[in-house]
């Protein structure tokens, strides 16, 4: 239902035609859909942007598809199921067949929906063998030495309890005495953990489970680390990125904003700014093409320490190899100056990690245990 209005522009009169977003969408026009981005016409030609303009409309979501294969008396976690209760403040009266009806976990045909396995599913990775979780951690700035890597299952909840314990373990973390007794240490990670929790829940909630060449990964770097998700930005959200909340997993994201986990107004982003900013540390990077990773950089004393560490490590392989090695040698070896492997030497000399058996002409190294 179009309307034409006349208004009146510097003495001409100017025809104001008025189209309505429709609600039956997609519109055809010679068989192509055609999307409407601030004041421009784009055709839709990307998997992606259909998936996307589909979601958009309200018209297909995958937490929302049925479960056929799933079967609730042998695969619902329970001791996960009784956790959101309790987090959610469901009352303990209330039987727990009215809270799977009462947050519309079922389809209308009956099934358990693909969120609700996701969120509440012993193994739900069995049937979707991509909702993994993959944490890696890499010694120096690329992907060339892995030093560990963890694929973690289970309900998306007790992912993110297990990604952010494995963070935990990788990275730096300062402590505060605060009085004494129970609870009078207070952790102070060097990447906010508050930073940490938002990107993992948010990855977990808005990721695109229908691509199933790629996990939601965690990538622990020399100087930064890295969160994705497979899924881009979706194109609805355009400038108004950090503003606004749109999830392509409503469902999902339903179920950890009752367990008070996440925002609804889109405070995420500029929360994760914020946060950075006040320990002095650079503002979270976005990548939002294909995959949606956020950069968040270490601290430049963080990586001059690791940075040490690379270097103590290859003087003491060195020294295990050839124990009579110059320092001539190790600085062609290792790139440094003479008199920053010197350096290196004396600290390690200090610390007890070797020491030199004989004169500086003549002698040799060891390594201690």
């Amino acid at each position: 239902n179009c309307s034409l209005e006349m208004v009146t522009v510097d003495g001409l009169n100017v025809g104001v035609l008025k189209v309505p977003s429709g609600i039956n969408k997609p519109y055809l026009f010679s068989g192509v859909i055609y999307i409407r981005v601030g004041p421009n016409t784009q055709k839709i030609t990307t998997i992606e942007e259909m998936r996307g303009f589909f979601q958009q409309s309200n018209r297909i979501y995958f937490d929302e598809s049925p479960s056929r294969e799933f079967d609730i008396t042998k695969q619902l976690d329970l001791a996960h199921f009784a956790l959101f209760r309790s987090d959610a403040g469901i009352h303990a009266s209330i039987s727990d067949d009215h809270v799977l009806n009462n947050l519309q976990l079922y389809t209308e045909e009956g099934y358990f929906k693909s969120g609700a396995v996701l969120f509440f599913g012993t193994h739900p990775e069995k049937l979707y063998e991509h909702a993994l979780v993959r944490c890696l951690a890499f010694d120096g700035t690329d992907k060339r030495y892995i030093t560990d890597d963890k694929k973690f299952g289970g309900p998306l909840y007790l992912q993110y309890k297990q990604a952010m314990e494995w963070l935990r373990n990788k990275i730096n973390i300062a402590y505060d005495i605060e009085g004494q007794g129970a609870g009078a240490r207070k952790e102070n990670w060097e990447i906010p953990e508050t930073v940490f929790k938002e990107a993992i829940i948010n990855s977990l909630a808005h990721r695109d489970y229908y691509e199933k060449g790629a996990v939601t990964a965690i990538e622990v770097f020399d100087d930064r680390i890295e969160i994705s998700n497979p899924g881009g930005l979706l194109s609805a959200i355009g400038n108004e990125f950090g503003k606004r909340s749109l999830s392509r997993n409503p469902l999902i994201f339903g179920l950890f904003d009752r367990m008070h986990l996440v925002e609804r107004i889109g405070s995420g982003i500029p929360r994760m700014k914020e946060l950075m900013q006040h320990q002095n540390l650079a503002v979270p990077e976005y990548k939002t093409e294909g995959m949606f990773t956020i950069v968040l950089k270490r601290h430049p004393e963080t990586v001059e320490k690791t940075v040490e560490k690379a270097v103590e490590k290859t003087l003491i392989a060195l020294i295990i190899e050839n124990s009579k090695i110059t320092s001539r040698e190790m600085v062609v070896a290792t790139g440094l100056t003479r008199r920053g492997v010197e350096y290196q030497l004396n600290r390690l000399k200090e610390t007890g990690k070797i020491e030199r058996i004989g004169p500086d002409k003549g002698g040799e190294w060891k390594v201690n245990e």
